[in-house]
This record gives structure tokens, sequence and C-alpha cells, in this order.
């Protein structure tokens, strides 16, 4: 019986690793920002909590998009197909 082996390349495996770090990343921000957009409309946060989390939110995608691209990263790069499920991320825009 044949064995596979994996072959690996370390450039390959941190991005690898880091695209998968990434997604988990950008799925928590827009549940994050979906929370948030929520809380505001609902009018559960203070003017000061609204542009606390609204900052926030800017720097954090900021900091993501720097990410992406010192990887070679796109933010379409982290929406993991699921197959029949669809994507893990909803389209943007």
């Amino acid at each position: 019986m044949p064995t596979s082996r994996l072959t690996t390349d370390p450039d390959t495996v941190e991005r690898d690793l880091i695209k998968l770090v990434l997604t988990v990343v950008e799925l928590l921000r827009q549940l994050m920002e979906r929370q948030a957009l929520h809380r505001v409309d609902i009018g559960d946060l203070t003017e000061e909590q609204e542009e606390r989390v609204g900052l926030t939110l800017m720097l954090l995608d900021d900091r993501m998009r720097e990410l992406c691209a010192r990887y070679d990263l796109t933010v379409e790069d982290l929406n993991l197909d699921l197959g029949p499920l669809g994507t893990l991320l909803p389209p943007a825009g």
C-alpha cells in the first residue's frame, strides 16, 4: 500500500496559518460589527460607547488590511468555501 507524504514549504505553511488566523479574526470582526450596529439601532449604547466601538472597529479593519497586504492576501481570500453550505463570510458590500 503506497504511503502519501505531506510535502510542505515553510513559506506556504506560514502563509496558510496566517490565512486561517486572519479568517477567524475577520469572522469575529464582522460578528462584533453586526452586534454593535444592532445595539446602536436599539439605543443600547451611550454616545461615548458608540464612538469607542466605531473607532475600535475601524482600527481593527485597518490592521486586518495591513496584515493581509503583508502576506499578499485579500479579504476575499479569507472567505472559506464550505461547499454546499456556501462561503463562511457574507459577500463583501
